[in-house]
């Protein structure tokens, strides 16, 4: 058989007589003002019991703060700790009980599996368990599923009592604009009660979009509850949560897995919990309707537009010069069996050639088609017509665009606002050493804690909108040329897509297949087509 080379080190160390070096691991309470003293209590009891064993010596005690079980994901002083053992620098670790390592079976064998290999031990104390032991691995599955059973039960039962507590009225979740939530209540908050009312104001009665709207609020100083600037999706939730006209709707979202607790929308997997009129309403229920009903035909609308328009880009402006119907698209097909796009006149498509009806009314149109290349170039023809200094337009197009999408970053890199992280979360992880040293005591403990928290909490939101900032500007350098480019085509008249003239076509009249006139947005005069004169401006 042969022998690992972490079984010949510790053979060694025997032989030299070297102690063990043990670390502890504890997860300490939640609760700030008694976690100090929690974690000291630990620390004596471990720091007694490591002292009672002759050959073992204290290496380090490793905690995480209120963090559940039953994922090892973010529980960072476990993780140093896996990783100290994996590099050599320490023997074993001694824990209480197999729920405060992992409720996970799964993450309780792997774990207890690696660090084996690395000739580490875990003696789960409460549980009479060595993993180095020949029979540890069985007796480690069993009890880590008993816990791990355990956990879901708890799971069940503290989802059940919230659902209980909800059905009686109690409310979970944070404060709102205009609602300050506490003790599972919900009371109006009166400065924040007056912006929700103008929001619903400016929507309902001023007839104003999202975009606007949020646009406004930054422009009148008004900030929103937690976020640096108003979006229009903030507006489109506001108008949509039926919390402000006194309805509660709970449990939106659920947690499908209890090891992972990651949180999903609730999507008819669970029940909601409904109570109307639960609360003293910020707007009425008549306007909460309007706005909402507003929202849905603006939504219908928006959607058709998408879904036709992006389809045929020059609906609705091809007119007829005859009857004043729009022409409408319908695909042909050539004698090759090819494929073209025509745009003829509504009344024509309907009733067909002018004719008298059985009830004498007059019905048809005489207005002709007119292919959907031949728009398109004549459009193409329009705009090298135009009479500018083209040259001049473009630079001064371009000059406004970067004015208005110029991304100044701060003299702050990302690089340097990374390196005050690290060294913020270095002070941070090596509290604990300081306190179990007695360096600090328990309220510089705490006082360090927070404010270590706060600054890491900073340094991330801050690079955050660095690299933000970031990608916009490498969008916008890369989306220079293409405007550029664009700018040139639509002035010097290169043929391109309908999709593309369309924007600046206000409208097409077509008297027939040689007289047709084209009307361009923010232009006071119009330009005709004439079969043997070309195209001229009027």
């Amino acid at each position: 058989m042969s022998t690992s080379r972490y079984e010949i080190l510790n053979q060694e160390r025997k032989m030299q007589g070297t102690k063990k070096r043990v670390a502890a691991y504890c997860r300490v309470s939640t609760d700030h003002e008694d976690q100090a003293g929690s974690f000291e209590n630990q620390c004596t009891f471990f720091r007694q019991y490591i002292e009672r064993t002759p050959d073992w010596e204290l290496y380090a005690i490793f905690a995480d703060e209120g963090l559940s079980g039953t994922s090892t994901k973010k529980r960072h002083g476990f993780n140093r700790m896996i990783e100290c053992a994996k590099n050599g620098g320490l023997d074993l670790i001694i824990t209480k009980e197999i729920s405060r390592f992992a409720r996970n079976t799964l993450d309780s064998i792997s774990y207890t599996r690696d660090l084996k290999k690395h000739g580490v031990g875990v003696i789960f104390l409460n549980d009479n368990i060595n993993t180095l032991d020949g029979d540890a691995e069985l007796r480690l599955a069993i009890m880590s599923s008993i816990a791990q059973e355990e956990s879901r039960k708890t799971s069940q039962r503290v989802k059940w009592g919230q659902k209980r507590q909800m059905e009686q009225g109690v409310v979970f979740g944070r404060s709102m604009l205009g609602y300050d939530v506490k003790d599972g209540k919900m009371t109006v908050n009166e400065e924040g009660a007056k912006v929700v009312r103008l929001i619903f104001h400016k929507f309902v009665d001023e007839g104003k979009g999202t975009h606007v709207i949020a646009r406004e609020l930054q422009e009148e100083g008004i900030q929103p509850m937690y976020a640096k600037r108003w979006q229009n999706t903030v507006i489109l939730r506001m108008i949509r949560n039926e919390k402000y006209c006194g309805d509660l709707v709970q449990k939106k979202t659920y947690t499908p897995d209890f090891l992972s607790h990651e949180k999903k929308y609730n999507r008819g997997q669970e029940g909601f919990v409904i109570i109307k009129d639960h609360h003293e309403p910020i707007i009425s229920r008549e306007l909460f309707d309007q706005a909402n009903r507003i929202l849905d035909a603006r939504s219908r609308s928006q959607a058709g537009r998408a879904r036709y328009s992006s389809r045929y880009p020059l609906s609705g402006k091809i007119k007829c010069g005859r009857c004043g119907a729009s022409y409408v698209a319908r695909y042909r097909t050539r004698k090759d069996g090819s494929r073209y796009k025509a745009w003829r006149c509504y009344g024509a498509a309907r009733s067909g050639r002018p004719h008298i009806d059985k009830a004498g009314n007059e019905k048809g149109c005489s207005g002709e088609s007119i292919r959907d290349e031949e728009a398109i170039h004549l459009l193409y023809l329009v705009c090298g017509g135009l009479k500018i200094d083209r040259q001049k337009v473009v630079d001064d197009l371009i000059k406004t665009i970067q004015a208005v999408v110029q991304t100044d970053l701060p003299g702050t890199s990302m690089s340097a606002l990374g390196e005050k992280l690290e060294k913020v979360e270095k002070k941070r992880t090596g509290l604990i050493d300081l306190y179990t040293g007695g360096d600090i005591d328990k309220g510089e403990f705490t006082a360090l804690r927070d404010k270590y928290d706060e600054e890491i909490k900073r340094l991330k939101s801050a690079m955050e909108d660095m690299e933000g900032q970031q990608r916009m500007m490498i969008k916008q350098q890369r989306s220079m040329a293409d405007i550029k480019n664009a700018i040139h085509q639509l002035l010097n008249g290169i043929q391109s897509e309908d999709g593309y003239y369309t924007q600046i076509l206000d409208k097409m009249v077509v008297g027939d297949k040689d007289h047709i006139d084209v009307y361009l947005k923010m232009l006071p005069h119009k330009w005709s087509f004439v079969a043997a004169k070309g195209v001229t401006g009027l």
